[in-house]
């Protein structure tokens, strides 16, 4: 049983076989947007000489043309850039909001398992069942997941210091996740292809790179007028050794349950009449995504997320 089980109060994970539990720390995967450093010094020595250039030309000549054109060019490229910085987020991928991977999982072709070679990249959609090990979400106590994560968000005073450097808008801070690094829970899991109807297992547990593509629902979120929290959310932080006392706070919670429909890319591989589907071997490029416009992300790491952001499995 493969289950990325952490020494905290979070997920609870439940044995469905009497064997013996390896207990070993897994990890997530990473994506890093594909800009190289050159590109960007480039980028700025151009800016740079054609601004001179620009402001040479509206103070010899007094035409202002070829300044407005590089203010034009500048601020499209510079919407440019900042968009795929919204959506392709670096280091961990640990953003449920990866408009690079979202648009890669979606657009990549469902693979024929029946057609399949070992060593090939597959991308598997079917129904998705538990493995010799099931995970219960946190907070809401859903059984039967294949994965699960809860983010607590704390509102931070202005002129205080945030404990970590985990923020999001209107100073919203992470102050505690149930996610790795943070701490999030994986599973070994199966799926069953739904155009070979081939059933698999999918490595997703102990060791395995993976990279969830799923959104949080929100559950909680407390208001100023909030004198004492709910005897839920109270008895949930101190069971975290989380103060209870009342603040504003956000609190999101997301699964795949048993029985939802998952999309899975990774290398097809067969061990004693098995067929599994486990990370890449090698790190993966989504591509330039023209019709989002966004630049290649390298991908390390078995994707899996719901076939369509409006699923009930990306609860």
């Amino acid at each position: 049983m493969n289950d990325l089980p952490f020494k905290n109060a979070g997920s609870r994970v439940v044995e469905e076989e009497q064997q013996g539990e390896g207990e070993e720390q897994g990890c997530f995967g990473s994506c890093n947007p594909i800009i190289p450093t050159p590109a960007i010094y480039l980028l700025l020595l151009l800016f740079t000489l054609g601004l001179g250039f620009s402001i040479f030309i509206l103070v010899v000549v007094h035409n202002a043309l070829f300044f407005l054109v590089l203010l034009c060019f500048s601020a499209l490229l510079a919407a440019f850039l900042l968009w795929n910085s919204l959506n392709n987020s670096g280091g961990s991928c640990s953003s449920r909001r990866n408009g690079a991977l979202l648009s890669y999982l979606h657009f990549f072709p469902d693979s024929d398992l029946s057609l399949a070679a070992p060593g090939q990249l597959v991308k598997l959609t079917g129904v998705s069942s538990c493995g010799s090990v099931s995970l219960e979400s946190s907070y809401e106590k859903v059984n039967r997941c294949i994965y699960t994560s809860t983010l607590l968000y704390e509102f931070e005073e202005p002129g205080l210091k945030p404990i970590d450097d985990m923020k999001s808008c209107f100073q919203w801070r992470l102050a505690y996740s149930e996610d790795f690094f943070w701490q999030r829970y994986s599973t070994d899991f199966y799926i069953t292809d739904r155009r070979s109807g081939i059933r698999a297992l999918v490595k997703a547990g102990t060791g395995c790179k993976v990279i969830p593509l799923i959104i949080e629902s929100r559950l909680v979120k407390t208001t100023r007028k909030c004198k004492v929290l709910s005897s839920t959310l109270g008895k949930w932080l101190i069971e975290r050794n989380l103060s209870a006392e009342a603040r504003l706070l956000r609190l999101e919670e997301g699964y795949i349950k048993e029985g939802s429909s998952v999309s899975v890319i990774g290398m097809c591989q067969r061990q004693n009449d098995t067929m599994m589907i486990v990370q890449p071997q090698e790190t993966l490029s989504t591509g330039c995504l023209w019709r989002k416009l966004l630049l290649p992300v390298d991908v390390d790491g078995l994707i899996f997320g719901p076939p369509n952001m409006a699923d009930p499995a990306s609860h």
